[in-house]
This record gives C-alpha cells, sequence and structure tokens, in this order.
C-alpha cells in the first residue's frame, strides 16, 4: 500500500502541489472538438459499484476515483470505462464543462474550488482535445446516475492506478508509439481515459512530471 493515500486534507494539499509544480500542456483544437473530463477524488466507501449510498456510520476512508460505464445506448463508445466529462458548450471553458458533466452525468454539484488544476490535454484519434480537470470531491459523496448517459458509477482506488504492471503497453502497426492500457483488477482501462488516469498516477500522486499525450489508443477509439 502507498502511505498517504487517505482520502483527507493532507491527500489534497499534496495533489495541489505536485499539480502547481507541473506545466500543463494545452493544445489548439485546429478544427477539433474541445471536451473536458472530471478525475474526482473521493473515498472508496462500500467499493467499486455506487449508484446509490447506504446509511452507515462506517466507511473505507482510502482514497478514489470516480469513473463511469457508459451507458449501452450511447452512440460513440458503448459500455466502456470514462470519466464523467463531454463536449464543451459554446462559451464554457474547461473547467466548466467538467463540473457541468459531473452535475449531469453522477448528481456531484460541486463549485470551482474543488478543483485542484490540470493535466495534459489529449487530442483523440475520434476528434476531440480534451482537458483533464482534477477534482476533489472529499469523502462521503453520494451519486445519482444519468441512465441516459452511464450505466454504472465506480469508484476505483487510488492504490489500484499504482500498481507495479501498469501501465500495459502494446505496439500496433499503424504508429510508431504503443498502445496505452491501465489493469485494473483482472480486466484493463484504455486511452485516452487510461493515459489521463496514468498521468494523474505519475503527477498527481508520484509528482513526476510524466507525459502521456504520445502514447496510441487502441482500434476501437478511433472511431
Amino acid at each position: 500500500m502507498h502511505s498517504g493515500l487517505i482520502c483527507d486534507d493532507r491527500l489534497r494539499q499534496r495533489i495541489a502541489a505536485n499539480l502547481a509544480a507541473f506545466d500543463a500542456s494545452r493544445k489548439d483544437a485546429h478544427g477539433k472538438r474541445g471536451a473536458a473530463v472530471a478525475l474526482t477524488i473521493t473515498d472508496e466507501a462500500y467499493g467499486a459499484d455506487l449508484t446509490g449510498l447506504p446509511n452507515h456510520s462506517q466507511w473505507q476512508d482510502h482514497s478514489a476515483l470516480v469513473l463511469t460505464k457508459r451507458s449501452e445506448n450511447l452512440k460513440n463508445h458503448p459500455g466502456q470505462w470514462a470519466l464523467p466529462g463531454g463536449m464543451q458548450d459554446p462559451g464554457e471553458n474547461a473547467v466548466e464543462t467538467a463540473l457541468r458533466e459531473l452535475a449531469e452525468e453522477v448528481d456531484l454539484h460541486l463549485e470551482d474550488d474543488a478543483v485542484l488544476g490540470t493535466l495534459d490535454d489529449f487530442v483523440t484519434r475520434s476528434g476531440f482535445v480534451i482537458t483533464p480537470v482534477v477534482v476533489w470531491g472529499g469523502p462521503r459523496l453520494k451519486f445519482t446516475l444519468d441512465p441516459s448517459e452511464v450505466a454504472s458509477i465506480h469508484r476505483i482506488p487510488i492504490e489500484e492506478f499504482m500498481r507495479e504492471d501498469a501501465p500495459l503497453l502494446n505496439s500496433i502497426p499503424e504508429s510508431e508509439h504503443p498502445v496505452l492500457r491501465m489493469p485494473v483488477g483482472d480486466s484493463w482501462i484504455a486511452a485516452p481515459t487510461a493515459a489521463m488516469l496514468y498521468q494523474f498516477r505519475e503527477v498527481c500522486i508520484a509528482g513526476r512530471k510524466t507525459r502521456v499525450a504520445h502514447f496510441e489508443q487502441p482500434y476501437f477509439a478511433w472511431r
């Protein structure tokens, strides 16, 4: 176990300091669509699948990130792992988009002061420039999913992303760069979500200035 990954103010300060020391790279859209996602830190609570929280006084206080499984009814990437997020509305900046999408997808309403910073923009094969926004949710959050977009809500312990076998890298003939995946349990999460999770691990937790924009995405994410 990595010490210091309890969901408390010490972890919040640690992540904020690491982000303040990191010069996040912004990308020009060049005709691509702007988007943002929220990497939201909370506690592990009762485990990975929390669409409604039981009324109970005992909580697991280890830190976790909020991920979703996308609805099978969505046109793009149905059923895949995702971070709450989406396209920027006209006039929105990345932070506003990330906070709005948190409210819409998982019913989590946070103010600007919950934002700890941003990671590097990631340009996807499917035509988006995504800004990852790191958000402090804190412990004892309650979520309610929007069934039109989200099939399930998951709290994945940050410890899981610190595994020694992460990331998984695989070469493909179409690119000089390897495809990046992050292992979770006996399965894995694909880039671009995996690339953002890996950079969160490296920058926010480990304090390393690791870049991920060059990593490839698997074929199914190119559409």
